[in-house]
Order: C-alpha cells, then structure tokens, then sequence
C-alpha cells in the first residue's frame, strides 16, 4: 500500500528532504496590500520582512479547498492509495479546515491531522510520517509516528515586539502581554496549538540567552533534533545554533533556516524560535 505525504508551506522543511521523501505541499499565501502571493515561490522572506518594515498592509490566507482537492487528485494519479495530509495548528490557521474539506471528495482516503503545531514543529511530525510510510507503514501508522514526534515537540520563541502578532490577531492568550508587554521582550511558546506567553525578559540579550537556556533544559539527556528559525537575523541564529551545539548532548540534525514569509508577516523581523524535536 502507498501512503502520500501532504503538507503545507508553514513546516519549513528543507528542499532536500521534500524531494527525498517524496512529500507534497501545499503553500499558504501572504497579502501584501491586495496582492496574494504564495508562499515559497512569489514572495521571500526579505520581501516580507520590508513591506512590515514599511509598515504596508500584510495579512495570511490558508489554500483554497480547490488546492488541497488538486494535491489529493495528483497523489492518486501518481498511485498512492492513501494521503495524510499534515498541517499546522486548526487554532492558527483554517488551512486544517480547508484540507478536510477538500478530504471529501478525494478520490481515496485521506487522513487530515491538525498536529497543533508549525514551522519545524511541524515539519518534524511530516518528516516522522514520511519515515513510517517509507517503510511500508499504513496511513494509521504514518499518522502515530507523526503524533508521536508532536507529543514531545516544544516549540520557543522570541519576538522583538509582540506589534505584528497582535495585529494579525494570532497571539490567542498573549493577548494579556500586550500593552504593558510591547515595552519587554517576550518569550512565547506553542502550548494546546496556541501562541502563549512564557517568560517576560528586560532586553533582548537577555531573553535570547533565556530561550536558549530554555532549549538545553527542554533537550536534557535525550537524542533530539533542533530547528533554529529566524526573521531578518541571520547572524543571530547562527550564532544561537553554533552555542547550542555546544550545550546539547545528544543532539542529531540541526536545520537553521528563515522562516517563511506567512510567519513572517505574523512574527515581524527578530524572530528567533528554536524547536526542540525528541527522536
């Protein structure tokens, strides 16, 4: 039996393991004025991070129900017969609604989970699943493998202001932070697939030296996989990896990439965020 992997833009994964998993995805768009671009080939990063900068008008939208309808239609030209089409948390985002819509009128089963997680939280679960079917894994078992991975995922992160995630209303509980809160530098978390607040920290050295304190503590002494992901701060993220190659013990692959740009427009320039992924 062949089992597909589906996923969309906000996993972030490496093009290299896209193309050696054989996974599919499916990109969000970001809006900037009235112009929909898709993520990961009509817009960057960069371009992203100045339209915030220029303070220009920039909203997310999830895939059409049609897009996932025509991802589910190729796999099974391509004879898989089976999809689990992974995405980033339901709290976040409608692309999960979308994918069980389109689900309905594939033309074979389709398994659509809300991992509650995104970016490589995310893309961690994908790749879990994508393991497990390549070993000949049903779809219930693709879906447990990626499960799995989520359930020990922690996802930090820190934002220079919390203006951009208030703006696109993504902030959920961290709504307290704001007001008193944009005056610090937040540290946030993923917790029940939502961004909440963590710790507040005086000045940004100090926050980024607490996220990473945060991440060696989250490793401890279990074989893990890191994601150090960034918004415009290139030298900081390699920087924050190179130290946490250091401090973690049984640490396997470490991916530091630029978000994409529908994070982006929600997280602003600064972003720093490690995943911390046992295996």
């Amino acid at each position: 039996m062949s089992v597909a992997i589906l996923t969309d833009s906000t996993a972030y994964l490496p093009a290299e393991a896209v193309v050696r998993h054989g996974i599919s995805v499916v990109p969000l768009s970001v809006v900037v004025g009235d112009e929909a671009l898709a993520e990961g080939t009509e817009i960057s990063p960069a371009e992203v991070a100045a339209a915030l900068q220029r303070r220009a008008p920039v909203t997310t939208s999830r895939p059409s129900p049609e897009a996932f309808a025509q991802a589910y239609r190729a796999a099974a030209e391509a004879g898989a017969s089976e999809v689990v089409s992974l995405h980033l948390s339901a709290a976040l985002s409608g692309t999960y609604e979308a994918a069980l819509l389109a689900a309905e009128e594939a033309p074979l089963p389709v398994r659509v989970v809300d991992t509650r997680m995104v970016g490589m939280a995310l893309g961690y679960c994908v790749l879990a699943a994508a393991e497990a079917a390549h070993d000949g894994g049903s779809a219930d078992q693709a879906v447990e493998a990626a499960m799995a991975r989520a359930k020990g995922t922690a996802g930090l992160f820190y934002v220079d202001t919390l203006e951009y995630l208030r703006r696109g209303g993504r902030i959920g509980a961290a709504q307290a932070m704001v007001g008193s809160a944009l005056a610090v530098k937040p540290l946030l978390h993923l917790a029940d697939g939502q961004i909440r607040p963590l710790e507040k920290v005086r000045t940004s050295s100090r926050a980024i030296a607490r996220l990473e304190e945060l991440a060696v503590a989250h490793a401890g002494a279990d074989e893990v996989d890191l994601a150090v992901h960034h918004l415009a701060a290139p030298d900081r993220a390699e920087a924050l990896a190179a130290r946490l190659r250091e401090q973690v013990p049984h640490l396997g692959e470490l991916v530091v990439s630029e978000v994409g740009a529908v994070i982006g427009a929600h997280v602003g320039p600064g972003l720093l965020a490690v995943v911390v992924s046992p295996r």
